[in-house]
């Protein structure tokens, strides 16, 4: 299905918002993804439930769709990129690693990356508690405002699992995947299939970007 992107201009750099609820930094040729929780499916079927054996493979489809069609040079995870300890799905990711050699992968430690380091460091991923990029500053976790005034950098981030509720003129009602950008921080949609999302409160003046699977709205 062809996607309408939608081209985001953020302190001079181009930041292009994609249907598959990552984005595309022009100027730097990064490709960036928070909260895919690969593996969650795997967890879950430890537990017992039931779950498609599929879904770890589906999210590593889709970014291997934008690798072929953004022609990224590097690749960051803004935190939660495995959901657990080791699973099945963990030979999934080593075997998609194994695609894109050249790539440069970056990973933004979550709350929920609790695998070791030396797995990672094997398959050629950074790992980072933060990092500073250009005019940005990743994270997983968003700041308090408190903090967010002692930042000289914009964040981005992501755990929040971000959504927006429209409302139709009846009684319908749907809540979107979304981009937020607030005036010194924005928040990124869950990548992951399996994940859901929150309706979350806004600020007036933040500009929103519902995520639809053909296009990427302002709100």
């Amino acid at each position: 299905m062809a996607c309408d992107d939608l081209a985001f201009n953020l302190l001079n750099q181009t930041l292009l918002l994609l249907c598959q609820k990552a984005i595309y930094w022009k100027e730097e040729k990064a490709l960036i993804a928070a909260d895919v929780h690969l593996g969650k499916g795997g967890h879950f079927r430890k537990a017992g439930i039931a779950i498609p054996r599929d879904l770890a493979q589906d999210d590593l489809a889709v970014l291997s769709d934008l690798i072929h069609s953004q022609k990224p040079e590097k690749l960051i995870f803004l935190g939660d990129l495995f959901h657990s300890d080791m699973n099945s799905d963990w030979d999934w990711f080593a075997l998609w690693r194994q695609q894109f050699p050249e790539l440069q992968i970056i990973l933004i430690r979550g709350n929920h990356d609790v695998i070791h380091d030396e797995h990672y460091l094997q398959l050629n991923v950074e790992l980072h508690a933060s990092l500073v990029l250009g005019p940005f500053l990743m994270l997983h976790h968003p700041l308090p405002p408190e903090k967010l005034a002692d930042t000289k950098e914009y964040v981005l981030c992501g755990h929040i699992h971000p959504g927006v509720l429209l409302r139709g003129k009846g009684r319908q009602s749907a809540t979107l995947p979304c981009f937020a950008f607030g005036k010194m921080q924005g928040v990124l949609p869950s990548f992951g299939r399996f994940t859901g999302k929150i309706s979350m409160y806004h600020e007036k003046n933040d500009t929103i970007f519902g995520v639809l699977a053909d296009k990427v709205i302002k709100v």
